[in-house]
């Protein structure tokens, strides 16, 4: 594993209650203490992401009226990098519009998708402000729109679409862009995407047209709805086997100090085990492997339960 993980600290995510009450009361100090504290953990690049969530309701006008002091507010706190992320182009149009790359160097444009509205704009944004750009590789184009990959081979197809595209028409080369091919919550997904997601970067790794791309995955919904006690365990065993496999970014709380764990470490080869239950054998559908992962997730929780107790 020779890789080195590059952190994307998320904690400027409303997802967060510190950042909801510093979105809520339009807190510009309290963003830059959230970005000092990332870069002080190390953190690569910093998430901004002010949108809405189950929590909070955001109106694009708040956004697009915010970030005008929000972006230049967090570039006085600290030179790391910022990753834009947001569906909308008009949000990231602003953003860029107020970012300051003397300070801070190539910012992220999070994300290009296959269900972009207006992707086309999107794209020539990443060529006019000269961006990094994280493409989801878990949909693809479908007839009239766009569908979740279902096999690692459609995302991998993805993936050399989307590279296609930001080389030829926004002049990137390949270590500028970051292919994130989707990371389900473990302990719900009775389809194998989290195996599909490991498989496809095993692909995207092998195909020597692009050589130089890097992955990355948003980590905090890996262990989502997991007891507590085991989640960051769970977290960075998927680390080690996403490294395998050609990871070397994640989106994830730098205070958690997420890391690969050694191979050797019980929880990755436990992992390891409930991941292969989610591989279907010769006759078997996808959902009864799905469901067998599932149960093998459930046993890992348990035990974390049990000794806890």
């Amino acid at each position: 594993m020779s890789k080195k993980l590059h952190v994307i600290g998320e904690l400027m995510n409303n997802s967060y209650a510190r950042a909801r009450k510093a979105f809520t009361d339009r807190s510009l100090k309290v963003y830059q203490n959230l970005a000092k504290l990332q870069s002080d953990l190390g953190a690569s690049y910093l998430t901004l992401n002010i949108d809405g969530t189950q929590r909070i309701q955001v109106k694009m006008r708040e956004m697009l009226d915010f970030l005008p002091d929000l972006v230049p507010a967090i570039q006085e706190a600290t030179p790391t990098p910022i990753s834009f992320d947001n569906p909308s182009v008009e949000y990231h149009r602003v953003a860029l519009k107020h970012y300051d790359r003397k300070k801070g160097g190539a910012p992220i444009l999070n994300s290009l998708a296959a269900s972009r509205q207006h992707l086309d704009e999107m794209i020539e944004l990443v060529k006019h402000y000269d961006t990094l750009a994280i493409v989801m590789a878990s949909e693809h184009f479908v007839d009239g729109g766009s569908g979740q990959c279902l096999n690692p081979q459609d995302a991998h197809r993805v993936a050399k679409q989307f590279v296609e595209l930001l080389v030829t028409r926004a002049g990137r080369r390949t270590e500028q862009i970051l292919i994130d091919p989707g990371l389900a919550p473990v302990g719900a997904d009775t389809y194998g995407l989290v195996n599909i997601g490991l498989d496809a970067m095993q692909l995207i790794s092998a195909d020597r047209d692009l050589q130089g791309v890097h992955m990355v995955v948003g980590l905090s919904n890996f262990a989502w709805g997991t007891p507590k006690g085991i989640r960051e365990e769970l977290e960075n065993a998927y680390l080690t086997l996403g490294m395998e496999a050609g990871l070397d970014f994640a989106l994830a709380n730098p205070e958690k100090s997420p890391a690969p764990l050694p191979h050797g470490h019980p929880m990755v080869g436990k992992l390891c085990h409930a991941l292969a239950q989610g591989r279907a054998g010769a006759g078997e559908n996808r959902e009864t492997a799905g469901f067998r992962q599932a149960e093998a997730i459930l046993a890992i929780c348990s035990e974390a339960q049990a000794v806890e107790i």
